[in-house]
């Protein structure tokens, strides 16, 4: 696991004001990276903790990893490409890329994946593909 993986999933861990959900901790171990601060990260992923707050929608950790590619790599052109390869990938790894359905409400009622995995997994990606 890399330094990058770890911090997240610390973050992600937290308690209280230094609690961090999945999308803040991907975005934000990404802030020198991306020449940002980690606070204004933070305030851009506040919204895309639970699956956008609600289960119902794409896992925050790979809406954070999304965040941070296209501050990398767009140049005014999509990114669709880079982005749907990584979509994939996270999906390959943790099972799917609906927050509700890798926490166990499936077919098999089965969590897929933890929130630190899928932290981590987002993360080794992003390193990936930057």
């Amino acid at each position: 696991m890399s330094e990058r993986q770890e911090r997240a999933v610390k973050l992600k861990q937290g308690t209280g004001d230094a609690h961090y959900n999945c999308c803040q901790a991907v975005a934000c171990v990404f802030a020198d990276e991306v020449g940002l601060a980690s606070d204004t990260l933070r305030k851009l992923g506040a919204g895309f903790g639970l699956g956008m707050g609600n289960m119902e929608a794409t896992c925050g950790a790979l809406c954070g990893a999304e965040m941070i590619l296209g501050l990398k790599k767009y140049q005014g052109s999509p990114i669709r490409n880079d982005a749907a390869e990584l979509q994939k990938k996270f999906t390959a790894k943790c099972g799917a890329s609906i927050c509700k359905i890798i926490k166990g409400n499936n077919p098999e009622k089965k969590v897929l994946c933890s929130c630190d995995d899928c932290v981590s997994n987002a993360v080794e990606l992003v390193e990936e593909f930057i």
